[in-house]
């Protein structure tokens, strides 16, 4: 009985940044525990690989190229998501940016950049599905933040801006969405190693300075974070609102 509150047969979720990483592994969890997938990102190409995969499931897949610093496209992405799969009743936040840049050498276009993707686009893909949720009284939101949006590291003053920006969007988010039924809560991962970051993990000596700080001494696996999403996007989690939850081999522990 405790596991049949975890599945998600008949749910509709969007993914945004579901193209790779740690968004595809989100994606192809929340089919498995049996939602439909609306997939957005912009890379077209690997969005249908992570298509694939859903439907490989058993699951339906929709190929949504997005743009989520794009409102009009996140607004599109949402009732396209709608159209194709009847309804929404999962949102997951995940599309982002991250680069390595000393705060005196940061142009300030760069740090913009980075606001707009990884804090604004959680703002449009909230906002574009606000008014279904509000009216339907159910949902359950999920936005990625990270261990930089609680613990610091050199050269990456806008990331951990932006994600620090997302922790407290999504409390504020949910104490004013808690009357609607809607749970808003966000995951903070600590280091996977994913397309994004994977030059750097391929120093030794980065990879040595970055994991000193995580008790578990080793980085994350894509596939862990599925059951964490899972968890959240499901009635297992009714209860739970307006958390950050960090899966960071106890990074923030220390």
């Amino acid at each position: 009985m405790a596991l049949e509150a975890f599945r998600l047969d008949g749910k509709a979720a969007i993914v945004t940044g579901a193209s790779r990483g740690l968004g595809r592994a989100m994606a192809l969890a929340l089919a498995e525990a049996g939602a439909d997938v609306a997939l957005g990102a912009r890379a077209e190409a690997e969005l249908a690989e992570t298509a694939r995969g859903v439907e490989r499931l058993g699951r339906k897949a929709l190929i949504l190229p997005t743009d989520v610093t794009a409102y009009d496209q996140v607004e599109a992405l949402v009732e396209r998501a709608v159209q194709g799969l009847g309804r929404l009743d999962i949102l997951v936040n995940n599309a982002g940016t991250a680069g390595v840049r000393s705060f005196a050498e940061m142009a300030p276009e760069e740090f913009r950049r980075t606001i707009e993707v990884n804090l604004v686009g959680v703002f449009n893909g909230c906002r574009a599905a606000a008014g279904r949720l509000i009216a339907q009284k159910s949902g359950k939101i999920i936005n990625l933040a990270s261990v930089l949006g609680a613990a610091g590291l050199p050269g990456y003053s806008a990331y951990s801006a932006s994600k620090g920006g997302v922790i407290a969007l999504t409390k504020a988010l949910a104490v004013e969405w808690a009357r609607f039924n809607i749970q808003v809560n966000a995951v903070a991962p600590g280091w996977f190693v994913t397309d994004m970051n994977s030059e750097a993990f391929a120093d030794a000596k980065v990879r040595e300075r970055l994991l000193r700080d995580v008790p578990l001494r080793r980085t994350g696996r894509v596939e862990e974070i599925g059951p964490l999403v899972v968890y959240l996007a499901s009635s297992a989690s009714d209860y739970m609102t307006g958390q950050t939850v960090f899966i960071d081999g106890g990074h923030t522990a220390g």
